[in-house]
């Protein structure tokens, strides 16, 4: 099968279609937008592409169709390429056909591609990017739609990556919550000892984005900024997040705790956008903003709606005393009375068992498992999972 680098248009509107032209008969299946994936293919839009390098292909069959693609892509800053023992690439955007020897060349191409620039290993399937989309291949939950920013992955992609020889890296749950599950009755009592020891309780305004901004750069770097695989955040960035989110945040999705005014913990979530994003179409030009909107208005004013938790985070000086569960406690009745009937938690790696722990706790139960996978160029050496974080 002829395997053709993407270097004009027409190979990069196959790129973009091949998903749709291969799930859409699958009811559960809800592509990404594709002005958003086609967005980390552009130098000018990915600030990866800054200190990276991406080559994507597609496959075709002896007709010129398209049976498969795949990227490939490091980021010279990213910890894992700057890992002397172990420097690790990416490979991502994977789409086939059930036919393994199309799966190799695609597979094949990316392992070359490393290689030749220093490489000695390639996680995937994963981003030129953040790791809250685009990451992981869907292992169950097929009877479930995707939520945004995730793909939705036929069965048999597992056996295509695990029959080439990658191996679990790491699992990414997809928890699920009803927003009317029932606490236990020690939440709501830690609640009241917290209100007495001077932490409140509230959802953001979208009227103070910079004050939103500043809360959510403060606890994210606090809580997340050092763990593996993290990079910090810096208060720009934060801005241009809140930025971004504004056009399609509920503030009663953006739940915060605050310690005599510091902010020391959050809770954010969105809509879950698939649910209006399924109406509107693959792309959000002016006829797609319009349906959006439309499809927005006619979501927002449903008793049975569905949230996407995007993070959650304590700061490390505020974890173990019952925070997060008692910040929940309060964001459930507003979430009831804001129509919010279950809420799907953004993937949760096992490597994070405190975080696990804490989603069940309140009744999270997992609904889609995705893996993303590693595979060493040397087959003889030994393989090593993500770290557990303590």
């Amino acid at each position: 099968m002829p395997l053709l680098e993407v270097t004009d248009a027409r190979l990069a509107r196959q790129f973009i279609e091949l998903p749709a032209r291969l799930h859409s008969a699958v009811p559960q299946y809800i592509g990404p937008l594709e002005n958003e994936e086609e967005a980390v293919f552009d130098p000018a839009k990915n600030p990866k592409f800054v200190n990276g390098e991406l080559v994507r292909w597609v496959l075709t069959d002896a007709a010129g169709v398209a049976v498969g693609r795949v990227a490939a892509f490091l980021n010279r800053n990213a910890p894992d390429v700057q890992n002397a023992e172990l420097p690790t690439g990416g490979l991502g955007f994977f789409e086939c056909i059930d036919d393994q020897s199309a799966a190799n060349q695609l597979f094949d191409a990316g392992r070359q591609w490393l290689a030749v620039r220093g490489m000695q290993a390639m996680d995937g399937p994963i981003n030129f990017g953040e790791r809250d989309r685009f990451w992981g291949v869907q292992t169950d939950g097929f009877e479930f739609p995707p939520n945004y920013g995730m793909y939705w992955h036929p069965p048999y992609y597992q056996a295509l990556f695990e029959t080439y020889g990658f191996q679990l890296y790491f699992k990414q749950y997809t928890c699920y919550l009803s927003c009317f599950h029932p606490f236990h009755h020690t939440f709501a009592k830690r609640a009241l000892e917290l209100d007495a020891e001077g932490y409140r309780f509230e959802y953001a305004s979208k009227s103070e984005p910079e004050k939103l901004a500043r809360d959510f750069h403060h606890i994210y770097n606090l809580a997340w900024g050092s763990h593996a695989g993290v990079a910090g955040m810096s208060l720009e960035q934060a801005r241009k997040i809140v930025k971004e989110m504004k056009p399609v945040m509920d503030e009663r999705l953006l739940w915060f705790t605050y310690h005599k005014d510091e902010p020391v913990a959050f809770f954010l979530g969105l809509p879950e956008l698939n649910q209006i994003f399924k109406h509107v179409g693959r792309r959000l030009n002016l006829l797609g903003k319009i349906r959006f909107l439309w499809a927005q208005w006619q979501f927002m004013r449903r008793s049975d709606k569905k949230a996407l938790g995007i993070i959650y985070g304590v700061v490390p000086a505020h974890q173990g005393k019952g925070v997060d569960v008692a910040m929940v406690t309060r964001a459930q009745v507003v979430y009831q009375s804001s129509g919010y009937e279950g809420i799907e938690m953004n993937w949760i790696g096992d490597f994070n068992p405190k975080m696990l722990a804490t989603v069940r706790a309140i009744g999270g139960r997992t609904r889609k498992t995705h893996f993303t996978y590693r595979f060493l160029f040397d087959r003889e050496r030994e393989f090593k999972r993500y770290p557990i974080i303590r």
